[in-house]
């Protein structure tokens, strides 16, 4: 459902958000290892993400990624998806269709349409802090 970038990008931020909850900033090569993604890929994510405002980037020898405690409740996934993905996953066809509307649907299009609907309500309503909280008490995990 989303680009592997992506599934990264979601990844890295709730990572970045327990770490940030504890004080800490982190760097690329340990958001990459926690995340089980290449560091050059993840840093290409980690740039779409700060250039989004969604991870602040800190420069110099106690530089790395954090995110405020206030921010994370108002990042939202699907500020995440749309930073790296777009809105492509909202209007595409299920099926992979160039065309598929209500006037010619492919066959999942109508099906499609309620999956949509709560895949968007579910990444509007999912904030960054409420991951992050479910890894800390150790409901969630990112690697396995």
């Amino acid at each position: 459902m989303f680009s592997k970038a992506c599934e990264y990008g979601i990844r890295a931020a709730v990572y970045i958000a327990l770490q940030s909850l504890e004080g800490r900033r982190v760097s690329v090569t340990e958001i990459a290892e926690e995340i089980d993604s290449p560091v050059a890929f993840t840093a290409k994510i980690l740039q779409q993400l700060n250039r989004n405002k969604i991870v602040h980037s800190v420069k110099g020898p106690t530089g790395g990624f954090e995110i405020e405690r206030e921010d994370m409740d108002s990042v939202k996934l699907n500020m995440i998806v749309k930073a790296i993905d777009g809105d492509q996953i909202y209007k595409g066809c299920g099926l992979g269709l160039k065309e598929c509307n209500a006037l010619q649907p492919c066959p999942l299009h109508d099906k499609f349409v309620d999956i949509r609907t709560n895949l968007k309500k579910m990444l509007q309503n999912t904030s960054l802090y409420e991951l992050a909280m479910g890894l800390e008490v150790g409901l969630t995990y990112l690697k396995r």
